[in-house]
């Protein structure tokens, strides 16, 4: 069976502009409208086979993006960096303008 990998759907928010048009319309509906194969080939006139074979060349091209630039991983991590900031910062009773900045950092990355 064919299984949706949600780390692709992050790399699509990163990579998904580098896409073919065809390959960003196929993965935006196949995982941000959660059409169905079959809706898909229906929608493109295609066979779900087709699709299928459209999507996991699509999620190749993001996984090639991924491992030579690494911005979702970084971004990612800088997420996670900046909720400890936060945790911290609450924890430790830091001054609320320490603690502006880190929510400001945190809605950079979040």
């Amino acid at each position: 069976m064919f299984e949706k990998n949600l780390n692709i759907a992050y790399l699509l928010d990163f990579y998904g502009d580098v896409l073919s048009e065809r390959k960003r319309r196929v993965m935006d509906d196949y995982y941000n409208n959660d059409l169905s194969l079959a809706e898909i080939a229906a929608d493109l006139g295609i066979s779900r086979q087709g699709v299928r074979e459209l999507i996991k060349k699509a999620e190749e091209e993001l996984a090639f993006y991924e491992e030579r630039l690494h911005l979702a991983s970084r971004f990612r991590e800088a997420a996670d960096h900046a909720e400890r900031l936060r945790t911290l910062a609450h924890e430790h009773a830091l001054p609320d303008q320490v603690i502006e900045e880190i929510l400001a950092l945190e809605s950079c990355v979040g």
